[in-house]
């Protein structure tokens, strides 16, 4: 997926993040000097996740699938194109609301020629199933900077529960007034279970860096 939108995102983001508590922690790789004063950094401190409805920055996310390559490694896909949206309540997370959409055409990888392979009838059977999916059912708080996000996903028309750990990377006042969080969300998936070629039997990782900002 390589455009913007509003996704999967993480798909997820500050999904269960805290609000109380935990230290503030500044981001050393932050410059320090010449941004404009319209744009700040982020924090990890919890209490910048403030509440609101979100929306995905598709030009600063990406869901990434790492796929066992014979048992020697694993091929690494990235898909560019995602959207969502997150209501998020600090106050009580587990009342906070994802939804995140993944264009599976949007797929690419390093090797010539491959991607096409990959969204086509072989494998995602991205022209029948443009479309992946990700809907939240419930948000768990497990310490100020961390949460986990079930929900349905769905893949080629099959829906399958699934479970997202995520990780609070960033929040803050954002660009021009518009408040941010960063994320980073993990799990696997099954391939045999939404019918993606019997040469895919291992479970495939997943990671979903993305940022929102409030609407």
């Amino acid at each position: 997926m390589r455009n913007s939108g509003s996704v999967f995102e993480a798909v997820l983001l500050a999904l269960g993040l805290a609000v109380a508590g935990g230290v503030t922690q500044a981001n050393a790789t932050c410059p320090t000097a010449g941004l404009p004063p319209q744009v700040t950094c982020g924090t990890r401190d919890p209490s910048a996740a403030t509440a609101g409805t979100y929306a995905i920055d598709g030009n600063h996310a990406a869901v990434i699938a790492r796929v066992s390559h014979l048992d020697y490694s694993r091929s690494v896909f990235r898909f560019d194109r995602v959207k969502g949206t997150l209501a998020w309540n600090p106050a009580a997370p587990a009342k906070s609301k994802l939804s995140v959409t993944v264009q599976t055409a949007s797929i690419d990888t390093n090797v010539a020629g491959f991607a096409t392979e990959l969204a086509g009838d072989g494998f995602l059977k991205s022209k029948a199933f443009p479309e992946a999916t990700f809907v939240s059912t419930a948000f768990r708080k497990t310490n100020p900077t961390h949460g986990e996000v079930d929900g349905d996903f769905t893949l080629m028309g099959k829906t399958r529960p699934m479970s997202f750990e995520v990780d609070l990377q960033g929040a803050g006042k954002g660009f021009m007034g518009h408040p941010r969080l960063g994320i980073e969300a993990r799990s696997t998936l099954n391939p045999q279970e939404f019918g993606i070629t019997p040469m895919l039997s291992a479970p495939i990782q997943l990671v979903i860096d993305a940022e929102f900002a409030r609407q």
